[in-house]
């Protein structure tokens, strides 16, 4: 057959010739034929058709995949005929009572050779895979029979659809290709599918991008010819019956039209215990080829269970995938470079942003565009985890000692530099040990360790995220170290700046082991330093408390800046900056204010309180504005104002 009319023509003409022997079958049995001839004649015509097929035809397929026996063959023929041809729709009528539309399994058991009452037991292929519907009525074998309605396309078109199954899944891409790295499992994995297997295993893919997973499903299931589809675990639903269900509904459609599924199960929480129950109820109940992404879960099934691991492209593929959009702007490979050091990025990740920024190469300012269409990508996973900062502090905001801000642009240039020092003078390779770049900001609230923070994102172009640490603590062993290794795994494509608040909940004097809870706080504090000291981005811990850390996690962070409560001096250059330019100001004298003895924090509530009373006032920000405001702000302190802070005001 050398097109699409030829095979259509030829089932067509199959279909109808196994209709005209199985109408001749029942004249037999009406009684319009004497003897057998037609009957005979009939099926011969047809065996000698099929005997030219070349090709595999939609009823040759079922028959195969599902095991049917050839009555259950013409119990399907049957009730396609009812739909495919008028002529035989009229002699199953002459059959049947006055009034019934369509055929019984009690015509079938009388008329047809070869009856045999088992066809439509419940564990039969036919109503076990819902090819056939029966209707309603007391005695079982006068209910009508139905032909399910895609198995009535699946026969005219050989594309079957449910559309009760498709309601869960989508198809997968298949454009992209993988990194070398990615796919040198598939070979082992497409072993594990022999034909003659009695249960194909679960094929479970680890790592961090869920893309290029679904990518690499498609590269495993191009090599068993098979096309792929995607579904949500989460969509599974929780019922039994309803779990069955589904799983037939996919069992009938890969069978049928050779595909494979790729489950995402890594939304699956480990506590949801009814939602782990149906994901492994469903699994246990598929057939063919299933791939699932289950993050750090793994089900526990009667069925084999092999792990293989995708990871990201290496940094060298990386590069080399982000050049083969550029080849011939050899001006740009040098931000190729530093985009390639700073985020860890998968195949479909990098292909998505060079084809968005393809055309804007030759443009001035190409390196900012592809560095934030980055830092967009990379954003998703940890915004579900920790709060983003929007930086706009500039050093000029940050009011500190010379020695504090020193340290500060220290730390900074050591970020910006770390790829030349670690990777092109060899650092790295010598000993990946502490390659992580942590700092540890002391200091009273309002002193500026956030300020602080966002100035540095703000210099090297990272989203800053902030994590409160004293919820990310649980009480139940081991939970603590799962939540930071939900933060560390999702940050590590972008590099972020990651921001640890409250360290205090987890850091204290180390204490003596007396039972299991000391133990596992120990263990805590040394998990949070070991992921910091492997962190490709900045890790930032703060403290209002340095004196309850035990000195000796001190050698682990490589940064510690103290904030102090500021002097008089700095105080009165926080006011001059504190308020913006459009903002109307009279009289305002930053050495009075100075001596507030406040923090920046204080200092910013003080002039925003003070702002919006001199709003209402339809006035210029000035000193009674902000007299008002700092008694507000002192009694939200529960602080004595002191005479000698508001004298000559």
């Amino acid at each position: 057959m050398s097109s699409s009319l030829d095979w259509h023509t030829t089932n067509f003409t199959y279909l109808n010739l196994a209709l005209s022997a199985l109408k001749a079958e029942l004249e037999v049995f009406i009684g319009d034929h004497k003897d057998k001839s037609t009957l005979v004649a009939a099926q011969e015509e047809l065996h000698a058709f099929k005997a030219k097929l070349s090709a595999q035809l939609p009823l040759e397929t079922l028959a195969e995949v599902f095991n049917l026996s050839p009555f259950e063959q013409k119990l399907l023929l049957l009730c396609a005929g009812m739909d495919l041809d008028a002529q035989f729709a009229q002699t199953v009528a002459r059959v049947m009572p006055s009034g019934a539309t369509q055929p019984t399994f009690s015509l079938a058991l009388a008329a047809l050779e070869g009856a045999d009452w088992n066809a439509l037991t419940p564990n039969a292929p036919l109503r076990y895979w819902k090819l056939l519907e029966l209707g309603e009525h007391q005695i079982f074998n006068s209910r009508a029979l139905r032909l399910n309605e895609s198995i009535l396309h699946y026969l005219t078109t050989a594309s079957y659809w449910d559309a009760a199954l498709h309601e869960f899944i989508s198809p997968a891409p298949t454009q992209a290709l993988l990194a070398a790295s990615q796919i040198h499992w598939i070979s082992s994995a497409r072993a594990l599918f022999s034909p003659g297997a009695k249960i194909w295993p679960l094929i479970q893919l680890t790592g961090v991008d869920v893309q290029d997973k679904l990518l690499a499903t498609s590269a495993l299931a191009s090599s068993l010819q098979l096309t792929v589809f995607k579904m949500s675990a989460m969509a599974i639903p929780l019922q039994t019956r309803e779990i069955h269900e589904l799983a037939l509904s996919w069992g009938k459609d890969w069978a049928l039209n050779n595909r494979a599924l790729f489950l995402d199960a890594t939304g699956v929480d480990t506590s949801d215990k009814s939602r782990q129950f149906a994901v492994s109820l469903f699994l246990e109940q598929m057939n063919g080829v299933v791939v699932m992404d289950a993050g750090s879960w793994t089900p526990v099934l009667n069925r084999p269970i092999h792990t293989f691991i995708v990871e990201k492209p290496t940094p060298s593929e990386q590069l080399a995938r982000w050049q083969i959009y550029f080849t011939k702007h050899s001006e740009v490979l040098q931000d190729l470079e530093r985009v390639t050091k700073q985020f860890n990025l998968g195949a479909v990740a990098i292909d998505q942003i060079a084809l968005e920024t393809q055309s804007l190469c030759e443009k001035p300012g190409f390196g900012a565009e592809i560095w934030n269409k980055c830092r967009m990508m990379t954003r998703p996973r940890i915004d579900e985890l920790a709060q983003r900062i929007e930086p706009k502090a500039d050093w000029d905001a940050l009011i500190l000692p010379e020695a504090q801000k020193n340290l500060l642009r220290e730390l900074t240039t050591q970020v910006h530099l770390r790829n030349q020092v670690y990777d092109h003078w060899g650092f790295s390779a010598k000993s990946e040990r502490g390659l992580g770049i942590s700092a540890l900001f002391a200091g009273e609230s309002g002193t500026g360790k956030t300020m602080a923070a966002e100035v540095i994102a703000n210099t090297l172009q990272l989203d800053l995220y902030r994590i409160d640490l004293s919820q990310v603590v649980n009480k139940y062993i081991g939970e603590t170290e799962k939540n930071l290794k939900r933060i560390f795994d999702a940050a590590e494509s972008g590099g972020c700046i990651l921001l640890f608040d409250e360290a205090d909940a987890l850091f204290g004097k180390r204490s003596d082991v007396k039972d299991a809870h000391d133990r596992y706080s120990n263990i805590e504090v040394s998990y949070l330093l070991q992921r910091m000291e492997a962190y490709r981005g900045l890790a930032i811990m703060t403290t209002n408390m340095i004196t309850s850390i035990d000195s000796a996690f001190y050698r682990r962070i490589r940064f510690i800046v103290q904030f102090p409560f500021p002097d008089a001096f700095m105080r009165a250059k926080i006011w001059e900056t504190i308020f913006p330019e459009n903002t109307p100001r009279q009289g305002l004298d930053s050495a009075k204010l100075g001596r507030l003895s406040v923090t920046g924090g204080n200092i910013r509530n003080i002039a925003l309180n003070a702002a919006f009373l001199a709003a209402q006032s339809k006035e210029p920000v000035q000193m009674d504005h902000i007299a008002r405001a700092v008694r507000t702000e002192y009694t939200k302190l529960e602080k004595m104002l002191s005479t000698k802070e508001m004298t000559d005001w």
